[in-house]
């Protein structure tokens, strides 16, 4: 209510004297201006000048009012934005006489101009985190606001400016626009910058002083004499002391000038919380102290109580870390009597199954593993099964009373020595296979040449048979005429040759199957020719199918290993005749199997089609993966077209793969175009 009566006051004198200027004639006026001084304020900041609780304040207000009083003048406040007080005191007919600006300590302005009333400077202020600047050079290419017709506008007027200036109303201003990242660094006032820096506390003093000025009053030409009275109270004031009085009033501090009443409120405040804290405090410790004193002799017994147990802890986490730290599959601790002491495997339930056995089919018994462990001393693993699983099962005797078991699942190594052992047996087969051909060639070689012999013979018998015949027309050879059993003859020759080179062949084929493969030594290879070869090892499987080829002419050539392309091909002629069994619709078909050489897109294509049984989606992913397979009951490993994958990779070939479940498969083999 005050406040607002006050308010009301205030307006009611501007309106009077706005009354009484528009009404008293020029003279009138010039007298009442001579009997007092319109100080124009604009600054919010302590300890300078500002309002509180209505009543204008600060260092600047209360040293004018001094001034006037020496001179013998009312002091008259008004309070305008800086932009209009420039403007009011570079215009002859403002009522406004006096301001308080700062100035560069080597710039005066272009207006009358007091004594330095204090000492002030600038520096740049930037957001936390940011470079510090050291000097005008490290502003070049920022973005710097800086406050219109302040003292740093004026500093820098004329002056070249390697930066982009952002010219602001407020100081305040150019700390907004520096928090929304509109420019980068602000060049403020010290005194407006503290008050600032409080309620923007992301941004942060950059810099030592860059420009150095001084408050002074200011004022417009015409009130040159004026100036000049205020300079003389103005040094009266100094020499009598009284202004240091007023400094040490106002900046004695070192911070900026604060509502004492509200502080000292506040304070007295605190200091009743913190009394009141204290008492407690004192009850508090009182308690304790007497509390302690009762606990410290239990505290004594229940000390070594817990050595006791730390001692025990420690020595059981020492062995569980020396297990877990050697260890890195499932681990679970029994005692002797079978307990589980501890475990960190989820399968630990595999150990009391009825179904985990030993892989040679001897029954698991937990309780005779555990004591045969630990009266041995000695570590034991073991192969086990359940169901289609395999695992290892290691048992290690960690002290007299237990035991600790770890139990990994192993069926991939499982397969993969089955694997090894099938390879193993293929490599023997090879090497008899290629013994077994060696020895068939030498009575195949005596066929050819007995069978040659003999054709040359039939036809030298021939005339001589046509003149027995004509002397003894009753004549027969194994109950046939002479004539039709000369012709059988010769025709049973000709199947016997014909018998022998093809045994003949596929013996030469068989070797060159069996011969070891030596990767690096690639050399062009006939791609019909491997077709050709593949078909006749196969002859056996492929008979009770329709197998058609369309061939090139002339043949592709490849760089590569021939034995290891019969590889492939055989494997792929052999799924497509397993996929064609699984289909009993397929008999039906006028074409079983298609073996295609082409060349198309710049590769060699070998194309093998048939019209099987098709894959589903799920299955083709997987096809060239080792160990998997849709025959594992009849005795497919699922290493063929992993072995072919690799295989057409080391010849830098790819194969492509397409099928569809009752439509059959496709497998399009891609060499690189090279002859």
């Amino acid at each position: 209510m005050k406040i607002f009566v006050n308010l009301i006051c205030s307006l009611c004198t501007l309106c009077a004297l706005g009354l009484a200027g528009l009404s008293l004639p020029a003279h009138a006026a010039d007298s009442h201006q001579n009997q007092s001084i319109v100080f124009g304020v604009h600054s919010k900041t302590a300890p300078l000048e500002w309002r509180n609780n209505g009543v204008d304040q600060g260092f600047n207000l209360e040293l004018m009012d001094r001034i006037g009083q020496l001179m013998g003048k009312r002091i008259i406040i008004r309070r305008k934005s800086f932009q209009q007080l420039l403007k009011d005191v570079h215009d002859r007919d403002s009522l406004i006489d006096v301001i308080a600006v700062v100035s560069p300590i080597t710039i005066d302005r272009e207006l009358s101009q007091s004594d330095p009333i204090y000492a002030t400077h600038a520096k740049a202020y930037t957001l936390q985190g940011k470079s510090f600047i050291n000097g005008w050079n490290d502003l070049e290419g920022k973005r710097v606001a800086i406050k219109k017709g302040a003292f740093v506008d004026v500093y820098i007027s004329g002056k070249k400016q390697d930066f982009t200036r952002v010219d602001v109303d407020l100081y305040e201003t150019g700390f907004q626009l520096l928090i929304k990242g509109e420019v980068d660094v602000v060049i403020a006032e010290n005194f407006v910058a503290r008050r600032l820096m409080p309620l923007y506390p992301s941004i942060r003093s950059s810099s030592d002083p860059l420009i150095y000025g001084a408050f002074n009053f200011v004022s417009n030409y015409k009130n040159a004499e004026m100036m000049a009275q205020i300079n003389d109270a103005l040094r009266q004031l100094k020499l009598s002391g009284e202004y240091d009085r007023l400094v040490n009033k106002w900046f004695g501090t070192g911070r900026e000038k604060v509502d004492l009443n509200s502080a000292q409120k506040k304070m007295l405040s605190l200091a009743i919380f913190v009394s009141l804290l204290s008492a407690v405090g004192m009850l508090l410790t009182g308690y304790i102290s007497l509390s302690l004193r009762r606990r410290s002799k239990a505290l004594k017994v229940e000390l070594l109580q817990r050595k006791k147990a730390e001692e025990a802890i420690s020595n059981l986490s020492k062995q569980f870390q020396s297990v877990l730290d050697g260890i890195p599959h499932g681990v679970t601790l029994f005692n002797r009597d079978g307990e589980c002491l501890w475990s960190n495997d989820n399968n630990n339930d595999l150990l009391t199954s009825p179904e985990f056995h030993y892989i040679d089919g001897a029954a698991f018994n937990l309780a005779n593993a555990l004591s045969d462990a630990l009266v041995e001393q000695k570590s034991q693993t073991a192969d086990m099964q359940v169901n289609n699983q395999y695992w290892q099962l290691q048992l290690h005797p960690i002290s007299q009373q237990q035991v600790v078991i770890l139990l990994e699942e192993a069926t991939e190594q499982h397969r993969l020595r089955q694997a090894n052992d099938e390879a193993s047996r293929l490599a023997s087969l090879g090497e008899l296979s290629a013994g077994i051909a060696h020895e068939i060639n030498n009575p195949t070689g005596i066929i050819i040449h007995s069978i040659a012999f003999i054709s040359d013979a039939l036809k030298d018998l021939s005339e001589a048979s046509d003149n027995y015949q004509r002397q003894n027309p009753f004549w027969t050879v194994a109950g046939m005429a002479p004539d039709s059993a000369m012709n059988e003859l010769d025709v049973s020759s000709q199947s016997i040759n014909e018998g022998a080179e093809r045994i003949s062949r596929i013996v030469n084929d068989l070797k060159r199957y069996a011969l070891p493969t030596i990767a690096n030594e690639y050399q062009p290879i006939s791609v019909n020719e491997v077709v050709e070869v593949s078909l006749r090892l196969t002859a056996n499987q492929t008979k009770i199918f329709n197998v058609t080829t369309d061939l090139l002419l002339p043949s592709p050539v490849v760089m590569g290993d021939a034995q290891q392309l019969h590889q492939v091909l055989i494997n792929l002629i052999q799924n497509a005749c397993h996929a064609i069994r699984q289909d009993a619709e397929c008999y039906e078909c006028k074409e079983h199997i298609n073996i295609q050489t082409c060349v198309e897109d710049k590769h060699i294509c070998l194309v093998i089609s048939d019209k099987g049984a098709g894959m589903d989606s799920a299955t083709l992913q997987r096809i060239t993966e080792p160990f998997f397979t849709t025959r594992r009951s009849s005795g497919g490993t699922g290493l063929g077209l992993s072995v072919c994958s690799r295989i057409i990779k080391e010849h830098k070939a790819d194969m492509q793969i397409t099928s569809r479940l009752g439509k059959g498969t496709v497998i399009k083999i891609r060499f690189p175009l090279e002859y």
